[in-house]
């Protein structure tokens, strides 16, 4: 029998805490903001008569998940039904300014993540809890389960000096820690004195994948259509930094994966070398309707996943690179600047958080050597994550 879990949203329902009764509050989601009925975290705060609901905040892709394509600014609006104001928080600003704040005391936060470090709405977080710091404003996180569960982590932990949209603070690119974690391990490193409160979920464990929670699935964002998505994404998002399709325009985006250079057989066989554990790649092709190479007929693979508990997605990733650089060097190609609101740095570099990748992969290095270094960089890490687990 699957466990129920509940969010930090359904907790808010049955009880809400002492820090909202009576105040003001600004409310930052995205469609997956939702309880169990598929009832949206906004009318819920709007109906449970114990606060003001003042403000509406939505991330990249919008509050209402509009925006399809990556990359793609959006405007602030008056909600029709409510006559409240929406803000955007992906457009001139991706930070919270003075006047979006004026008519608040509490910011809560509800956001479904899905446990990558490159996706964007933890670092749309950490820039809420800066301006609310700076504002005297508190911060409310409702929590949620990482989908892609709370115990692997993997890929390199960001240095620094790639700090970006994508990677705002060192964390592993398969973070395994939820939104609630991430804020606490924020606010203790780099804003002590922000008033944060974090509500917990009650029934989730660190071993669950997402279909084990019993909670419904919304699109965090378009083209994260499944859990499955989740899944992958940790290393297919890495191609966003290339030339290769990651699948946008496609009913599978971070699945699929080519380009129009590539012969599906041939590419399959490289990567069978590899003896990735609990996948299966299916050579194919297809037609990416918008997008990188869209109308334009590309060979690839799409990713079957045989063994979840097994699959490494962030090497999987890797692999996928080295490969199609191996076989086709001449076609192969790192994109270039500028990528997610950074004009200099390689979109790779600031995607693997390091650029040791990108050369050891120019440089032919083996897949097992690859893994060597972010592995270390993970044991290290590990023991600051540990700090910062509350469940």
């Amino acid at each position: 029998m699957i466990n129920p879990v509940q969010t930090g949203l359904d907790i808010f329902e049955k009880t809400c805490p002492k820090k909202f009764k009576g105040s003001r509050v600004g409310l930052l989601v995205h469609p997956a903001s939702v309880n169990k009925k598929m009832e949206h975290a906004v009318g819920l705060f709007l109906k449970s008569g114990k606060i003001k609901l003042n403000a509406i905040f939505g991330p990249q892709h919008g509050f209402r998940g509009e925006t399809q394509d990556n990359m793609v600014e959006w405007k602030g609006f008056r909600d029709k039904k409510t006559g409240i104001p929406v803000y955007s928080l992906y457009g001139h600003t991706r930070k919270p300014e003075a006047e979006m704040l004026k008519n608040i005391d509490v910011l809560a936060i509800d956001l479904q993540d899905v446990g990558s470090r490159y996706y964007t709405f933890i670092w749309t977080m950490e820039l809420c809890m800066q301006a609310c710091l700076e504002n005297r404003k508190s911060v409310v996180i409702l929590d949620r389960p990482n989908p892609i569960g709370g115990k692997i982590i993997e890929g390199p932990v960001l240095d620094t000096t790639y700090t970006s949209f994508v990677g705002q603070r060192p964390l592993p690119i398969r973070h395994g820690m939820t939104v609630g974690e991430i804020a606490d391990y924020l606010k203790n490193k780099f804003y002590p004195s922000l008033d944060l409160h974090v509500i917990k979920m009650q029934g989730w464990k660190r071993k669950m994948w997402f279909n084990e929670t019993a909670l419904p699935w919304v699109m965090p964002s378009p083209n994260m259509p499944t859990p499955d998505t989740a899944i992958v994404y940790p290393g297919m998002c890495l191609l966003e930094g290339t030339n290769l399709s990651e699948g946008r325009g496609t009913t599978r985006p971070f699945e699929i994966f080519g380009a129009p250079f590539i012969e599906p057989d041939r590419l399959v066989k490289k990567l069978k070398e590899f003896k990735l554990a609990g996948v299966i790649f299916r050579p194919m092709y297809f037609l990416p309707a918008f997008q990188k190479h869209a109308g334009k007929l590309c060979g690839g693979a799409q990713i079957h996943i045989t063994d979840r508990d097994k699959f490494k997605p962030f090497k999987t990733g890797v692999a996928i690179l080295k490969a199609v650089h191996d076989i086709y060097p001449k076609q192969f190609k790192w994109k270039q600047p500028p990528y997610e609101y950074e004009t200099e740095k390689m979109p790779i570099d600031i995607l693997a958080g390091t650029d040791r990748l990108r050369k050891d992969i120019g440089k032919g290095e083996s897949l097992k050597n690859m893994e060597v270094w972010w592995t270390e960089e993970l044991r290290a890490f590990e023991k600051t994550r540990r700090q910062y687990l509350i469940y």
